[in-house]
């Protein structure tokens, strides 16, 4: 049997389908992660399962890969001469998109809306990255490398106050279901323009724009085409899904007691030992009962007192818990 056709790497127009795969892909990739959020949020899943470890390193290297290909794509759309036109209807397409989900959020999940969330970062990275667009792609990478460094350098309490934390340099991490906030992610867009422009220069761009991409990904490209539509649509359909199976299945009822300690243990274990956590975990958990503070902890009403109130009470319980464990010792 002979071997399928493949589609042709120019499709009428410059448009490169390995990109439009590649963002297809990524696209997968986020429908996966969604969807496992999903079902942490309908409790069949251990609460925190995607906050943290592999599952939180998944996510950002989803989000990386996202608007890497921001900047790869400026630059292949804008990087001989800005066409407004065409720039000024897909950034209010992505602007009107972006509010929408935060009307939405607000509404349904309002202590953690999404007030600045991935498709808030593309539309400021898209303006923002229209000044890097000629510039010498190496040049452009320095530049990336010191924005996704901005956090460890420029954090201060002086963006704290809710009206900054878009900029992503507060000592306050916000609560929301999605922060993807200027830094660092606006490194991973000047990435994208700065490795693009190098691939230019070298010729490297013009071989992807020759590949062959075979029938079976057409779907992956037609995705890559409207990835827009398909960030929209896909999260209320995997919700859906997930509802109408809560209601033939329901999800076994977590008390916030427990609730609490999977969540708590999971964020541990990412830096003490599994003899550690638990007794940490219940300690703090007893702690916040004592001093009327769990409630509030899931009702995400923190300020800064109740923050250092809480960050108090971690280490104290550290303390205990390492000096149990030391007397325990032969």
């Amino acid at each position: 049997m002979s071997a399928e056709p493949n589609l042709p790497g120019r499709k009428g127009s410059d448009r490169i389908l390995a990109i439009d795969v590649a963002r297809g892909l990524a696209l997968l990739a986020m429908a996966s992660y969604h969807f496992t959020w999903d079902l942490e949020f309908f409790g069949y899943v251990s609460p925190g399962l995607t906050a943290f470890g592999g599952w939180k390193f998944y996510a950002r290297c989803i989000a990386s890969t996202f608007l890497f290909l921001v900047g790869v794509s400026l630059v292949l759309a804008h990087g001989h001469g800005i066409r407004w036109p065409g720039f000024w209807k897909r950034l209010a397409m992505v602007v009107v998109a972006a509010a929408a989900i935060s009307v939405v959020t607000r509404f349904a999940t309002p202590d953690t809306f999404i007030f600045f969330g991935i498709l808030h970062e593309i539309a400021l990275a898209s303006l923002l990255g229209l000044a890097f667009l000629r510039l010498p792609g190496l040049l452009t990478l320095v530049v990336a490398a010191l924005v996704v460094a901005a956090p460890h350098y420029l954090r201060s309490p002086a963006f704290d106050h809710p009206a900054l934390w878009w900029l992503g340099l507060s000592t306050v991490d916000p609560r929301s279901n999605d922060y993807v906030p200027l830094f660092p992610w606006f490194g991973a867009v000047l990435a994208g323009i700065g490795a693009t422009r190098l691939a230019i220069s070298s010729g490297l761009m013009e071989r992807a724009r020759q590949l062959s991409i075979h029938r079976r990904l057409k779907p992956l490209v037609l995705a890559g085409q409207h990835s827009l539509a398909f960030y929209l649509i896909h999260q209320p359909v995997l919700i859906a899904c997930v509802w109408l199976f809560s209601q033939v299945v329901p999800a076994p009822v977590l008390s916030p007691q427990e609730s609490f300690l999977s969540s708590c243990t999971a964020s541990c274990q990412q830096s003490r030992d599994a003899a550690f956590c638990p007794r940490y975990c219940g300690c703090m958990l007893g702690e916040l009962k004592d001093n009327a503070m769990l409630e509030r902890l899931f009702k995400g009403d923190h300020d800064a007192a109740f923050r250092q109130r809480v960050a108090d009470l971690a280490g104290t319980c550290t303390v205990r818990t390492d000096e149990a464990m030391e007397e325990e010792k032969p």
